[in-house]
């Protein structure tokens, strides 16, 4: 006769827990796509990050007050509308960069020969949401886990600051947005992960 309780394990760990373990700081993309049955990981990279990165997708409730009511009712709380975000630490400071976090114009100098240079513009246009913006990290495994947003903007700007013996880190964060139509209600975003099939589960 087995002893009462026995049953209870002194760990969650189980033979699938290394497919499920996310390890490093993962990759930053744009244009981050599947195509012809592989995804465009080297073509879609934006640049290297130090500190890794951020993903925070939170739903936003409302709660629906009933008199009488004291706690948290099943079925009187609403999803009304939801936040995604990135928030990548880039090393490289490309134009690029540089540009997205701005949403500024980039054009060759006027003044300054054989420069480009980037300046301010009043107003947001079509082209300055990123498209395809993705994070891709990896299980202890290897195994992808793949985020993209189908629209993201950069809503936290530059700060630059630097510092003696040390690389300029700036914070950048990217928010997603939902396409112009009159369903606005849900963002488009993505998390692709292998089938456990493909896992070798």
């Amino acid at each position: 006769m087995s002893k009462l309780g026995a049953e209870f394990k002194s760990s969650g760990i189980t033979d699938k827990t290394p497919k499920n373990i996310m390890l490093g700081a993962g990759t930053i993309h744009r244009g981050l796509k599947f195509l012809s049955n592989k995804w465009n990981f080297e073509e879609s990279l934006i640049c290297a990050t130090s500190g890794g990165s951020k993903v925070s997708i939170v739903p936003e409730f409302k709660d629906i007050e009933v008199d009488g009511a004291l706690v948290k009712v099943k079925g009187l709380t609403v999803k009304t509308g939801e936040k995604a975000e990135f928030e990548i630490n880039p090393v490289e400071l490309t134009p690029e960069v540089l540009k997205m976090a701005l949403i500024g114009n980039d054009n060759a100098s006027e003044m300054a020969m054989g420069y480009s240079e980037i300046t301010s513009k009043p107003r947001i246009e079509d082209g300055d949401y990123l498209e395809g913006m993705g994070y891709v990290g990896r299980t202890v495994e290897g195994n992808p886990i793949i985020i993209i947003f189908d629209y993201a903007l950069c809503t936290s700007g530059l700060e630059l600051e630097g510092k003696n013996k040390e690389a300029a880190v700036p914070k950048f964060k990217f928010e997603c947005f939902a396409d112009l139509t009159p369903e606005a209600d849900t963002l488009p975003y993505h998390i692709y992960y292998l089938t456990p099939e493909d896992a070798g589960e």
